[in-house]
């Protein structure tokens, strides 16, 4: 396909206007000087046809959710019912201000509130402020709060522990709320090392940062016994909800030792995320953290709904209240499920992702070889004798019509190298996750029959492999 430049036309125009009927006026003069380019822009001569044409193929060639399969681990990519897309369109919440007064957006209030009492009611916290943006800003605000508990007690702990199965974001976090990071090894099953844990955790120590069932994809076996030896040195135990589609209606995080966590409603609530968002990081609380939760929480008395601001508030962490048409989304997604049907969701994202890894394991080696839940880890390594690496079985899978899964997360020798992180979600019918399935396969008999054929893909998709380094260091972003 031509690039827009390559179809441009000298003198060609893509508009038509009237005569000027304002040439006594000099619309240079009118230009402050700062915004005046110093030479002119060099930009296509094309039609308006052509225009819409160009950029209408090009849109052609996007891949998303509703094309087919979108098998990003730690992503949750599912599906994202249409009617919910409609109702956060509605023009009484598009057009609502965020310095409305609080009687002129009791609905608003209304649904945030709601939202936060079936969240709390799903994860077993006691109470939740909506307004982190992302997942990342989640986290940052957990641990905020998690060191405005220690100052206000008067302890001064500086540590946090981080598994090294755990979310890169993570430890950036915990950094960023001014704690000294310390790695947590895993052990053989892939979970948190026991007596390593025992060894780190002392009264210096904040609490552990625990994804669970964590970037691996397995749930720790151990997860009572890793909230009593933290809790037993005063610390408290952070949970990242990225991947809370494994466990909605099957087990609550608050039930089992955590203290504080922060969900991806942008993941496991139907909003497929990317291109920078949209997203929310929303975060729930044990009731002796509920104090230290940003400022305003949506409350409720006699039928009606305002803002709340702790005593002991972080503060804000933005300028408004929430992505709002992301609650919306969230909220409506949940009723439409009902109760039972969380526990339908997770248990379908388990058992496709355990599907895949039971058929799949003989070709590519799993990073641990036991059930896993929502997503499964496999890896390439076999492959590296024949000059194959994984980059070159994602790139190939593109060939057949399948977005690649991701790649090289998690990574820790000597167990999670040369991984392949397949999360297939709930929205999958068997007939997909087959025809994914059997392309794997082909893949991995052509890594060692045709190991060329790979390191040269894709081949049949509208750009062929580019250099990775070079896009990074000279990207060219025109059409």
């Amino acid at each position: 396909m031509k690039l827009i430049y390559e179809k441009s036309k000298k003198g060609r125009h893509g508009f038509s206007l009237p005569e000027d009927q304002f040439k006594e006026i000099n619309l240079k003069d009118c230009i402050p000087q700062y915004a005046k380019e110093e030479k002119e822009k060099e930009l296509p001569e094309v039609s308006e046809v052509e225009v819409i044409r160009h950029f209408t193929k090009l849109s052609k060639l996007n891949y998303g959710v509703d094309d087919g399969l979108y098998p990003l681990g730690s992503c949750t990519m599912k599906y994202n019912p249409k009617v919910n897309e409609k109702l956060a369109t509605i023009d009484s919440f598009v057009y609502a201000h965020p310095f409305a007064d609080e009687k002129y957006i009791q609905g608003s209030l209304q649904i945030m509130y709601e939202l936060g009492e079936l969240l709390s009611k799903i994860t077993a916290m006691d109470k939740f402020s909506l307004m982190p943006a992302a997942g990342a800003h989640g986290e940052l605000t957990g641990v905020l709060m998690i060191r405005k508990y220690f100052e206000d007690r008067g302890e001064k702990r500086h540590k946090m522990l981080i598994p090294d199965s755990a979310h890169g974001t993570n430890p950036a976090s915990s950094a960023m709320a001014g704690f000294k990071v310390v790695e947590v090894k895993s052990n053989e099953r892939g979970g948190v090392d026991i007596n390593e844990l025992e060894r780190l955790m002392d009264e210096d120590t904040a609490g552990l940062m625990l994804t669970n069932p964590n970037t691996v994809g397995l749930f720790d076996e151990n997860i009572l016994k890793i909230a009593k030896i933290v809790h037993s040195k005063g610390g408290l135990l952070y949970y990242d909800g990225a991947n809370l589609n494994a466990l909605l209606g099957i087990v609550r995080p608050g039930d089992i030792g955590f203290d504080v966590l922060h969900l991806n409603l942008h993941k496991t609530f139907s909003t497929p995320h990317g291109g920078g968002g949209p997203g929310a990081g929303v975060v729930g609380a044990k009731s002796h953290l509920v104090e230290f939760l940003p400022s305003p929480i949506v409350c409720t008395d006699d039928g009606k709904y305002f803002f709340e601001y702790p005593k002991k508030t972080i503060g804000r962490v933005r300028a408004f209240y929430a992505n709002f048409p992301v609650l919306v989304k969230a909220y409506a997604w949940i009723l439409s499920v009902g109760g039972e049907g969380l526990r339908e969701v997770s248990e379908a994202s388990i058992i496709n992702a355990n599907y895949i890894l039971d058929k799949l394991k003989k070709y590519y080696r799993p990073a641990y070889d036991r059930i896993c839940m929502h997503e499964c880890v496999l890896t390439g390594r076999e492959y590296k004798e024949y000059g194959v690496k994984t980059l070159d079985i994602a790139k190939r899978l593109m060939d057949y019509g399948f977005h690649p899964p991701t790649i090289y997360f998690p990574h820790f020798e000597p167990y999670a190298e040369e991984t392949i992180m397949v999360e297939p979600t709930e929205s999958e019918s068997k007939e997909t996750l087959d025809e994914f399935i059997n392309a794997m396969i082909k893949i991995a008999k052509e890594a060692k029959t045709k190991p060329e054929l790979l390191k040269g893909a894709p081949h049949n998709t509208p750009v062929g492999r580019l250099d990775e380094v070079k896009a990074v260091r000279e990207p060219k972003l025109h059409a």
